[in-house]
């Protein structure tokens, strides 16, 4: 972790961004990504990033609470290649034509793309199977990196700034992906199959907590494979008021139970707050919801009458400030999933480290948790999509222990857990059953359901044997 020593701030190595030379098995990649930097920008790079994406395994919607989560991050990555610009100006371009070329001033503009702090080139090559989003950094972030620049920023400390920036354009995140982006490790074997291979790493998800951000090793089981599936319904939870609303919702809830139980509800924000200020277990704060609050949906004037407050008032103390009159909340189901799947991450963490469970028990009672937490997110959270809940059914019938919605919802992946002797069986078999029910060629499904397995996170690769 990051310290004072003699008035220097000290990084420990193991809380900085690897800095690496690239392997042979990512030398391609980087060659044909260097190659095209060059040909639009005529300068090689100064160096590659790459970010994995990541799934999360238990914890929906429960990091913007306060709670812990337990994301791994994958082998899908995005890369990106970058060097100083000779203009004071930000350039993007993508190897793949289909994304339009970015370019802007630097002095114009109020948000800046990717982890970088000053005028650069930039060129992306970002995997199909990859379902990460590209951070934005406002120019209060770039203001603090640039007076750092004489120390280097932890791993830690540029995950906290990434989630900052993306509550900055809009949505309240909890710091989820970008905790497990940079804090993801891997120790990689090889399982060879007849049609594939894949990595498998004997260990590692991470319990992330926050506040302060921090995490801890999750020693899987050394057979369970995750399969990433993707619905085929698409949502961006920027564009909509959903997410925000939910955040809204599990906020309103801790200050309405807040207020019940006489505190003071103004400094409550997060679920986790009126928890730790009642000193209440998770169970415990269960009967608090179903006791405090109502399942019917709350209406703005009711909210404001309990809490004895106007309008203009709440919307400060409670950033509510996008919603109309109209809008109502449910409280109730909101809270109830976030304590319930709070208990399951915990649950989750504590079978993977029970050495008395043999793998097959321990693969039953993990497929639960993850099928519990689903038809939560669908009935409480209310977050799912037909199509996310069809996918799941089918992975169950294909032979899932479990599957769950993975990601904030109303479209996008299911993640399932798999016994690694069936992985190739459970995949096929899914891609099988998605094929008969589209219309979509057979070749497409094989970047829609992929098994995966923890790997590293992100880090920096020199060009010196590129060029």
């Amino acid at each position: 972790m990051s310290h004072q020593a003699n008035r220097a701030y000290v990084v420990e190595a193991d809380d900085l961004v690897p800095i690496l030379t690239p392997t042979v098995d990512i030398l391609p990649r980087l060659k044909t990504l260097a190659a095209h930097f060059v040909s639009k920008y005529n300068v090689e790079p100064s160096f590659f990033a790459r970010v994995p994406g990541r799934v999360n395994l238990i914890g929906e919607h429960i990091d913007y609470c306060g709670y812990a989560v337990c994301p791994m991050a994958i082998e899908q990555d995005i890369l990106v290649a970058v060097a100083l610009s000779k203009y004071n100006d930000i350039y993007l371009t993508n190897v793949d034509p289909k994304y339009k070329e970015f370019r802007c001033s630097f002095e114009s503009v109020g948000i800046v793309y990717l982890c970088e702090v000053s005028p650069v080139a930039l060129c992306m090559s970002l995997s199909n199977q990859t379902f990460m989003d590209l951070y934005e950094w406002d120019r209060n972030e770039i203001t603090y990196l640039l007076s750092t620049r004489e120390r280097q920023l932890s791993k830690h400390e540029l995950a906290t700034i990434s989630a900052r920036a993306e509550r900055h354009i809009g949505t309240q995140g909890g710091g989820m992906d970008q905790a497990i982006a940079f804090l993801g490790k891997a120790e990689l074997q090889y399982l060879i199959f007849p049609y594939y291979f894949l990595f498998i790493r004997k260990g590692s998800a991470k319990l992330i907590n926050f506040n302060p951000l921090r995490a801890a090793d999750v020693t899987l089981p050394e057979n369970a494979v995750f399969v990433i599936a993707h619905s085929q319904a698409y949502h961006n939870k920027a564009s909509t008021t959903d997410y925000n609303l939910r955040v809204a919702e599990c906020r309103l809830a801790a200050q309405m139970i807040a207020k019940k139980r006489n505190k003071d509800w103004e400094h409550v924000q997060k679920l986790i707050d009126i928890q730790e200020r009642l000193a209440f277990d998770l169970d415990e704060m269960v009967t608090v919801v179903m006791t405090d609050l109502h399942e019917q949906p709350y209406t703005l004037d009711e909210i404001c009458e309990s809490l004895d407050t106007d309008h203009e008032r709440l919307k400060k103390t409670s950033l509510i400030s996008s919603f109309n009159t109209s809008q109502t909340f449910k409280l109730q189901q909101r809270a109830l999933h976030v304590f319930q799947e709070a208990s399951r991450v915990l649950a989750f963490r504590r079978i993977n480290e029970e050495s008395d469970i043999i793998e097959l028990e321990k693969l039953q009672h993990l497929g639960s948790l993850m099928s519990k937490s689903h038809a939560s997110l669908h009935k409480l959270y209310e977050c799912s999509h037909p199509s996310v809940d069809s996918l799941v059914e089918r992975a169950m019938r294909c032979g899932a222990y479990g599957a769950r919605l993975t990601g904030a919802g109303w479209g996008g992946c299911i993640v399932a857990i798999i016994d690694k002797n069936e992985v190739q069986q459970f995949v096929d078999a899914l891609r099988t059953d998605l094929y008969e029910n589209s219309t979509k060629d057979r070749a497409e499904f094989k970047d829609m359901v992929f098994p995966t397995a923890p790997n590293q996170g992100a880090v920096i690769y020199t060009v010196s044997t590129l060029f």
